[in-house]
This record gives structure tokens, C-alpha cells and sequence, in this order.
């Protein structure tokens, strides 16, 4: 009997990390779009180092950084009694910093692809920014934000590395779909592996092929 626990963790980290990565990654993405400081440079790099770097790097340094004796983790441990490391709240942390860049660099590109136009009508008419926003910039990017919010969850659910290193692997708490495969495959347990690979791979399968229809059909009723 396989355990489906891991994969409702995975899915849940993968909800979780992609909901706060869509509030966090509006600001900063618009920000981006439309500021051309020399501090903008700095900060796409930032941004982008995920893409980058090895899990194993950025796990390390958010081990250190979310440990109770370091950094921030040892300000939230001694003030809030709040523990980072090895906790799924850790794990959330951890996947939204590490998947930053996929849903920040697919609304960056279709908020620079707007006509600034569209703003300054709106602005005409009266509206606030807030209005603007939710009625129409959001509105007129939705496949760039279905982009983000796919690839946002799709790469959450395939961490390894991250998760290993802040997370470990904790039954019913952090031990994830990835770490349940290379548990199942150390023990020799290939038919429980290749269950928990196929579960991964249909369902990433399943996710990009729906976020490619959903945007050429957006796309052909734009040019109707």
C-alpha cells in the first residue's frame, strides 16, 4: 500500500508557496516593469539568483539563516518561539525565495508588454491606482499571471535539494513526494518510487499542457 501522505505535503507546500508568491510578486514585478533605476539591475539579479545557483547552495545558506542559533531563525526562536528549520512553515519559507523567479519573470514580461496607454485612460477616467490594477493591468495580463502561478507550483512540486536541506525528512511533516522517491529508491523499493514518479510526472504533464491551451486560446481570441 503506498502512502499518498507525501503527496498531499507536496501539494500543500505547492499551494501554499504559490498563493504568497502571488501576492508578493505583483509589487515587485510591477516595480521592476516599470523602474529603471540603477538599482533595478541589482535587484533582477537578486531575483533571479535561484534560477542559478544549486538547491544544495541555497538550502545551505537558509539552514544558517532559519537555524536557532543563527541569523533570523535565532530572533524568531528566542522572541516568537518560533522554529524554521525542519518545520513545514520552514519549507514554505524556503519554496517561496526559491521559486521567486517563476512567477515574478512571467508577470514582469507582461506587465512590460502593456500599453502604458491602458494606465493613463484609467487614470483619466478617474480610477485609483488600486483600481487600475485589479481592473485593468491584471485583467489584460492573465496569461502572463496563469504562466507564473503554473510554473510557480509545477517547480514546487520537483524541489529536492531545498527542501532536503531545510526541511529534512519528517513523516507527516516535511517528507515530500522527491524525498519519499529517493527514500523508496535507496531502499530498492522501485515499485513505490515509480508510483510516487508517475503521480509527479502526470501531474506536471497535466498542469503545463492545460497552462499552454488555456493561453492559445487566449491568444487566438485576441486576434479574432
Amino acid at each position: 500500500m503506498i502512502d499518498l501522505e507525501p503527496i498531499w505535503i507536496t501539494c500543500k507546500l505547492a499551494l501554499a508557496t504559490t498563493a504568497i508568491l502571488f501576492i508578493i510578486a505583483i509589487p515587485i514585478a510591477s516595480w521592476l516593469a516599470n523602474n529603471r533605476s540603477r538599482l533595478k539591475t541589482v535587484v533582477e539579479a537578486i531575483v533571479s539568483m535561484p534560477l542559478v545557483l544549486p538547491p544544495s547552495v541555497l538550502g545551505f545558506y537558509f539552514l544558517l539563516a532559519f537555524g536557532p542559533a543563527h541569523g533570523l531563525g535565532s530572533i524568531l526562536a528566542q522572541w516568537f518561539n518560533v522554529r524554521l528549520v525542519f518545520s513545514f512553515t520552514g519549507l514554505v519559507v524556503a519554496s517561496v525565495i526559491y521559486s521567486l523567479p517563476f512567477m515574478v519573470h512571467p508577470i514582469q514580461a507582461g506587465l512590460s508588454g502593456l500599453s502604458p496607454y491602458l494606465k493613463e485612460a484609467s487614470y483619466s477616467l478617474g480610477k485609483s491606482r488600486l483600481e487600475t490594477l485589479f481592473k485593468v493591468t491584471l485583467p489584460n495580463i492573465k496569461p502572463s499571471l496563469l504562466t507564473g502561478i503554473v510554473l510557480s507550483f509545477a517547480h514546487t512540486i520537483g524541489e529536492f535539494g531545498v527542501v532536503l536541506m531545510i526541511g529534512g525528512n519528517i513523516p507527516g511533516e516535511t517528507r515530500v513526494a522527491s524525498i519519499a522517491i529517493y527514500d523508496e529508491v535507496e531502499a530498492m523499493n522501485y515499485h513505490s518510487a515509480n508510483v510516487y514518479a508517475g503521480i509527479l510526472f502526470a501531474a506536471t504533464f497535466v498542469i503545463l499542457l492545460t497552462v499552454y491551451t488555456v493561453n492559445h486560446r487566449y491568444l487566438n481570441r485576441l486576434h479574432l
